[in-house]
């Protein structure tokens, strides 16, 4: 049992069972062996539970998902300097080459030989006692972020990206389309910028009022108002700039009605098909500017920062606590939205 590990491994459609496994062992150098602490569950992971693929991304079974995880060093490589056993981490689950040419102009997130956690056809996921990682993915926490807090740095340091991409964005006029626990984490990183409004959409009415404890300005349900007539009687100019956040064709056509002539629309839901339409006519008249949100790039420092300086954006996006034993029973729950489901973890 000493070389064996727990791993939560997806076997089928919607079937999670707990596996003993080889305990990986670290052979290069510059690797940390990690003793995971805390796996938040990610809307990426529900799509291979739920439809066991994303575009061409498509799982192999057995295979473990998750990439959004805390963990402690437990062992180090040699040639690692900046890390010692003992240390709570955030795991950066992209795994860069480091030498290609995306790399090279500091575009990590879309290296040309990168692998991700939880990704099928690149890397095993993170939902396991023990995992290995270069240095360079392990970023020390530092003191008063707790491991089930640390869980939700990497969607945050994705919310912290997309507002990077959304360019100077002090008093502009926002709208943020789906408030689950990216548009959350966009909502959160946006608050230091002082835009002049945040306006949020989402069809359950449990994530509007995080959206409201979190600090947006007016929120909506697409379901029982015509949230696009309703945003334009309160800003008839219309807005600057729309981050998308759940991937939906109908938001993505409210988007480009709100954005005002030469506005930004960010794309960072992912949709379930993997082609979408535009009225291109709205498009071109308005001028309307689409940029794509890939992951993160260098902003999980800066996730760091906005999470120990909102301790209240923990507090609302973890909304249930699952140990090992129960991450089954946490898949259906998160994949059903059910009582009031924003972000569960599980701990180790």
């Amino acid at each position: 049992m000493k070389n064996l590990m727990k791993s939560v491994t997806l076997t089928d459609l919607k079937t999670l069972e707990i596996k003993l496994i080889s305990k990986p062992v670290i052979r290069k150098p510059g690797d940390v062996l990690l003793k995971i602490s805390a796996v938040g569950i990610c809307g990426s992971d529900i799509h291979y539970f739920e439809k066991g693929k994303i575009g061409n991304q498509i799982v192999q079974y057995p295979f473990t998902i998750g990439h959004e995880c805390t963990a402690v060093v437990a062992e180090v490589g040699n040639q690692v300097t900046d890390l010692s056993p003992g240390t709570l981490v955030a795991v950066e689950p992209n795994i860069y080459c480091g030498h290609c040419s995306q790399c090279l102009i500091g575009r990590h997130h879309t290296c040309l030989n990168s692998t991700f956690l939880g990704c099928p056809g690149q890397a095993e996921g993170c939902l396991v006692e023990y995992l290995i990682m270069p240095q360079e993915c392990c970023i020390p926490l530092g003191k008063g972020i707790k491991p089930i807090e640390g869980a939700l740095i990497e969607p945050l340091s994705i919310g912290a990206y997309a507002v990077q991409l959304g360019g100077n964005l002090e008093e502009k006029k926002i709208g943020i389309l789906g408030s689950g626990p990216i548009g959350l984490s966009i909502l959160q990183a946006l608050k230091k910028f002082q835009p002049a409004t945040i306006y949020v959409t989402d069809k359950r009415g449990y994530r509007l009022k995080a959206a409201r404890t979190l600090g947006s300005n007016w929120q909506g349900n697409p379901e029982s108002i015509d949230i696009v007539k309703k945003i334009v009687e309160e800003e008839p100019d219309l807005l600057d700039v729309v981050f998308e956040c759940c991937g939906d064709s109908e938001a993505l056509d409210q988007a480009v009605d709100l954005l005002k002539p030469g506005g930004k629309l960010l794309l960072v839901g992912i949709p379930e098909t993997n082609h979408v339409s535009f009225n291109i006519n709205s498009l071109r008249r308005k001028e309307i500017c689409i940029q794509n949100v890939r992951r993160q790039n260098d902003c999980i420092h800066e996730a760091i920062k906005i999470l120990k300086a909102n301790p209240i954006f923990a507090e609302t996006m973890v909304t249930h606590h699952f140990t090992m034993a129960n991450t089954a029973e946490a898949f259906e729950l998160v994949s059903k939205y059910q009582d009031g489901v924003i972000k569960a973890v599980i701990t180790f």
